[in-house]
């Protein structure tokens, strides 16, 4: 059994009135993705549980059958493993936006306007020494950055300083338990961000930038701390030789957590502009070496968290034209989302997503459109996120 296991990021949404009471996925022509839910079976996931609000990390490990309790590492080492770092022991790692912050760190926005690039501002903080502590800095995708503290005597037991909302004060980093570990280095941490501060607001970019009307990188909003865990890898689980293909650097860091190959493709690049055709073709051409193709979606996400109806609409449009690559595969097709991100919320939700399983060798339900409502109807209703992969491997006998 041959598998392309493609995850639209952020494609589950709610009910809009100017959709006419539809998700914008509902509302979307989407007639190879329709095909495909009338020629197989259908459901929705409940990732997390209800009531519980998925992370794009925590979402994936669950729908690909991983127990968060015992192999989630923490998003800054998937984000570090996503860029190729590879982590020592007692290395802290944690995913980092750039951000923009006012005099009195007040966040303006904490994405930079969504820049770009980090790399003219990572290469300044990169290498700096506070105390015996190295801090390695290096650019993610667009406005993100990856920091790992390297010395001894660190914890991950330290809070945020992301207030996540935009027009509130960044917030200190303290400990989370009265371990010298956590308080020196929360303390390391904290001079860290003061020194980058000044650093940042000296950067001959962000002088161009302001010139230009722009926001400035100016701050380092820092969440998502982690050491290092080897997990089960994803054949050692399902005994499937195993390949992810995506665009941004988390979700090649979530492939390389459950060890499979990351296949880079010339123009993947996480935003809107990702060339969605060349993923797929890639997918095809990787299903002679490989079981199980994981193809990663971003955009619906990051237009869903701008409030562009429009923009996911046409997006999702765009992902379903792009499709007719894989059309004529004998592969089967799984398509999902690792949670639903309402364009009215701009933020991640706990509604369930719809899912589609197609293969020829099943019977179909009688679903014949792929989105929300319909494919609660179809076979399988609602189930757990934890569950999904059981389902997956009982649905094509593998």
């Amino acid at each position: 059994m041959k598998i392309v296991f493609i995850i639209c990021d952020g494609m589950g949404d709610r009910k809009i009135a100017s959709l006419g009471n539809k998700t914008p996925l509902e509302h979307a022509e989407t007639p190879n993705m329709d095909t495909l839910a009338r020629e197989g079976v259908c459901g929705r996931i409940d990732v997390l549980g209800r009531g519980v609000e998925p992370h794009s990390d925590d979402a994936h490990l669950t729908i690909f059958g991983y127990d968060l309790k015992k192999h989630y590492p923490g998003r800054g080492p998937i984000e570090a493993a996503g860029i190729g770092i590879k982590l020592m022991h007692g290395d802290v790692a944690m995913r980092t936006n750039l951000a923009t912050v006012d005099k009195n760190f007040t966040v303006v926005d904490r994405r930079t306007g969504r820049i770009e690039s980090t790399a003219p501002f990572a290469k300044d903080l990169d290498g700096m020494m506070i105390d015996g502590v190295r801090f390695i800095v290096k650019p993610g995708t667009a406005y993100r950055m990856i920091v790992i503290m390297r010395g001894k005597g660190l914890s991950d037991k330290i809070t945020q300083n992301d207030p996540k909302i935009k027009g509130r004060k960044v917030l200190g980093i303290h400990p989370k338990d009265r371990s010298k570990e956590a308080r020196f280095t929360a303390a390391m941490l904290t001079k860290f961000i003061e020194k980058s501060h000044k650093i940042l607001k000296a950067n001959p970019n962000n002088q161009k930038i302001k010139k230009e009307g722009k926001l400035e990188g100016n701050y380092l909003l820092v969440r998502g701390f982690g050491y290092h865990k080897k997990i089960p890898s994803f054949k050692e689980m399902y005994g499937l030789k195993a390949c992810c293909i995506a665009g941004a650097g988390l979700y090649k860091g979530i492939g390389r957590t459950m060890g499979m190959k990351v296949i880079e493709v010339k123009g993947a690049t996480g935003m809107p502009n990702t060339n969605v055709r060349a993923k797929f073709k890639a997918a095809k051409k990787a299903l002679e070496d490989y079981d199980f193709v994981f193809v990663h979606v971003k955009p619906a996400d990051s237009l869903s968290e701008d409030g562009n109806v429009k923009g996911k609409t046409e997006f999702i449009e765009k992902i379903d034209r792009e499709l007719d690559v894989l059309m004529d595969t004998d592969a089967a097709i799984v398509i999902t989302s690792d949670h639903s991100t309402p364009c009215e919320l701009k933020s991640h939700s706990d509604d369930p997503v719809p899912f589609l399983i197609n293969s020829k060798y099943i019977d179909a339900d009688n679903v014949k459109k792929f989105g929300e409502a319909d494919c609660e109807k179809g076979k399988f209703g609602i189930v757990r996120g934890k569950d999904f992969m059981n389902i997956v491997r009982k649905t094509l006998k593998f």
